[in-house]
């Protein structure tokens, strides 16, 4: 019989919450991850994204390293590394090949991209845009407040209302967005301490400013093409510069929302 720490897991998506559920389950011993991520990640909190590795090759979040695997027959390589594979399958074909266990949908699209109840034997979807018991086995609820990592078994997690969640007593204030489309440049780094009212970058020639102080805790690569509001980075008024590189609390919620939804299909 397969034991637990033999069942493999695809996770779509090395964002922060796909990273924050891979990181979570690293850690209680199911190793045997693989991370499906695009050619081009536009991570936000770039230093807590395992899809980095993507860009850089490998990369490590909170001690656990990543590295960028080619082919899906190089998974197993990588495992013996101790490491978790980020495989570049932005139309996820590597799954049949795969045959995982468990299938977690982290891309948080507010909507379905294509994931289906068949694809694996336990299929959980985060946040809103899933219906547990049509198209994914279990859905987690992602919006902070009273239900954050509530594992919901028949029916829909909460709308998508748009509005970030707040930080400091600041929900969209923090958010930092294209002002048009076009270039994207930047005139500060990733965990500087800003200003209100400061001019953190531009967009074809428009400045990316700050509403609020605090420390710049996300940031997305420059020198992209950027859709007008698209999310840019981010702005953490605690100002508290450990929080740049460990996972956030909402991420850790949802994380062990995950492993328990694992253990009650499996242990």
């Amino acid at each position: 019989m397969q034991s637990l720490s033999e069942r493999v897991i695809v996770i779509k998506s090395g964002g922060e919450m796909g990273t924050a559920v891979a990181w979570r389950l690293y850690q209680a011993r199911l190793r045997r991850i693989v991370i499906l991520e695009t050619a081009h990640p536009l991570a936000v909190r770039r230093t807590v994204s395992f899809c980095e590795a993507v860009l850089d090759g490998e990369c490590r979040v909170e001690g656990v390293r990543a590295v960028r695997t080619q082919r899906p027959d190089q998974v197993g390589e990588v495992w013996a590394q101790g490491a978790l594979p980020v495989l570049i399958d932005p139309k996820w074909d590597s799954i049949p090949f795969i045959k995982p266990d468990v299938l977690v949908d982290a891309i948080i699209a507010k909507r379905n991209l294509g994931t289906r109840m068949t694809d694996s034997h336990l299929v959980i979807g985060l946040g809103p845009g899933f219906d547990a018991g049509t198209d994914v086995h279990t859905v987690i609820e992602t919006n902070r407040g009273h239900d954050l990592g509530r594992i919901i078994t028949q029916g829909a997690a909460a709308p998508n209302t748009g509005i970030p969640g707040a930080i400091g007593g600041y929900a969209r204030e923090r958010v930092l967005r294209a002002p048009v489309a076009g270039k994207l440049t930047w005139d500060c780094l990733l965990g500087d301490l800003v200003q209100a009212g400061q001019i953190l970058g531009q967009v074809s020639g428009k400045p990316v400013v700050a509403e609020i102080a605090g420390l710049l805790r996300g940031q997305i690569r420059p020198n992209g093409h950027v859709p007008q509001g698209l999310k840019l980075g981010d702005i953490d008024p605690r100002g508290d510069a450990a929080f740049l590189h460990t996972i956030s609390d909402k991420g850790r919620a949802i994380g062990g929302a995950v492993l328990e939804s694992i253990m009650r299909a499996y242990n």
